[in-house]
């Protein structure tokens, strides 16, 4: 059987039962807060040490450190509109889990990733529009609704957006805060977003919590400094 690719496999997750996502839901709240905890324990008694045991296969560091290498995502961000969880789908008008979380800017902002690591997949044949997935270690970052489209030259996957004078290639290396798409409408969507979604050793991870753990690194570390 031909392989799916990982965003043509995204709506598949819908059909997961109750207790299942019950199950996930329990494991993902274990992680960031695990998470979180590591990251304020390393702040108060500043020690160092290895995230990549914990998350995004990084240098040895302090978490406050690593937290501020941490990009967000978005240029020019406006709100937030939607958030993960349950919500009433704005097609059908029944209720559906939302697997990221998303934020809105202006059409033709830039999107930069999330933290350094490979772009696995470039597509622009699923619900999610134009769009990149990067793995960084245990996590997994997923971009959607950007502009451009997907073309096959010379045995390679690229994501070109000629606009934004993108061009990302499926497979290359990318920095933190590297632009890899703009905001866009493509896909199933009713206006210009960014749909952010994380995964974490294959469990889906609210975006809003990490957002939540960075800043309050970032703060905890600007106050020691």
């Amino acid at each position: 059987m031909k392989r799916l690719s990982f965003l043509r496999r995204f709506a598949s997750d819908y059909a997961i039962s109750i207790d299942q996502r019950r199950r996930q839901w329990i494991k993902r709240l274990f992680m960031v807060l695990l998470l979180v905890s590591t990251a304020l324990t390393a702040l108060a008694t500043n020690l160092e040490f290895n995230p990549s045991r914990q998350a995004a296969n990084a240098s040895d560091m302090s978490m406050a450190a690593l937290w501020q290498q941490a990009s967000f995502p978005v240029e020019n961000f406006q709100a937030y509109t939607s958030p993960f969880g349950y919500r009433e789908d704005p097609y059908s008008g029944n209720q559906r889990f939302h697997y990221g979380l998303d934020l809105a800017a202006p059409m033709g902002s830039y999107i930069r990733s999330w933290w350094n690591g490979q772009v696995i997949e470039v597509s622009d044949d699923s619900s999610c529009g134009t769009s990149a997935v990067v793995q960084s270690g245990s996590w997994m970052h997923i971009y959607c609704h950007m502009q451009g489209h997907v073309v096959v030259e010379n045995g390679g996957k690229y994501l070109v957006d000629s606009g934004g004078g993108l061009r990302i290639r499926e497979g290359q290396a990318v920095d933190t805060g590297t632009r890899i798409g703009r905001i866009g409408m493509t896909g199933r969507t009713t206006g210009p977003h960014l749909h952010w979604g994380l995964k974490y050793d294959g469990d889906w991870v609210d975006p809003a919590l990490v957002l939540r753990a960075m800043y309050s690194s970032q703060q905890a570390s600007a106050q020691t400094n």
